[in-house]
């Protein structure tokens, strides 16, 4: 047999990395972060548990890369969902919809997610956050921002506190209650986005299979083993 080309172990790399992304946030909203080991993790995505430590430093970098996916792919289909739209408001609209919907939605997941970044080692900045930046920045953009610069973090910051304030338990604060209070700072109309009383969930996050957020292929391939370490 023909050893597998450069491109093909790449490939089978990503399908494995995205394997363990899919598995992370399935058994962290199922158990709760503290009863998921990193072994379970990869015992559900089919995956060699020595090659978890290769894609991510330990379990709360993999969880955070893991969220942040899940967040970035949720903004993502609830902005390009139909009838598709370039009007600013509306976007930010569904923007703060698609987050707030996770965090109503998959709120175990989330809180232990909120609880990660205010560990010592705070974001970790991996792809998946990038992208969910981008994203953001750009319905910053949209939206009518003169510096985005300054006006992305202060968005990141407020969708933040209101992912907490949903999540906190024993004391959470009403969905509708942070809804209205976000639409009124981006003066948004009740009716944008996908408003809670209409019974639809935001995104489509509602649905129990994730896999559409993660890109694994049709298969279980099987895995390369890492590439060798260059010496330095």
């Amino acid at each position: 047999m023909s050893p597998r080309s450069a491109s093909v172990n790449e490939e089978l790399r990503r399908r494995s990395r995205e394997r363990l992304l899919q598995a992370a946030v399935e058994m962290v909203a199922e158990r709760g972060y503290e009863a998921t080991t990193l072994g379970d993790i990869a015992d559900r995505a089919g995956s060699a548990r020595g090659l978890v430590s290769y894609y991510f430093p330990g379990k709360r970098q993999l969880l955070q890369s893991a969220v942040h996916r899940l967040m970035h792919r949720t903004l993502e289909e609830a902005l390009e969902r139909e009838p598709r739209t370039q009007d600013g408001r509306e976007r930010m609209a569904r923007a703060i919809d698609a987050i707030l919907g996770l965090a109503r939605e998959r709120p175990v997941l989330m809180r232990q997610h909120m609880a990660g970044l205010l560990q010592a080692e705070g974001f970790v900045q991996c792809p998946e956050q990038q992208r969910l930046a981008e994203l953001l920045r750009d319905t910053v953009g949209r939206h009518g921002s003169a510096d985005t610069e300054t006006d992305y973090p202060m968005l990141r910051s407020l969708l933040m506190g209101a992912v907490y304030a949903a999540v906190l338990p024993n004391v959470p604060m009403p969905i509708t209650t942070l809804r209205a209070e976000l639409f009124n700072r981006y003066r948004l109309d009740w009716e944008m986005g996908v408003p809670p009383d209409t019974g639809e969930a935001s995104g489509g996050t509602h649905q129990k299979d994730l896999s559409r957020f993660f890109a694994t292929g049709d298969g279980p391939d099987d895995e390369p083993a890492p590439p060798p370490a260059q010496s330095k």
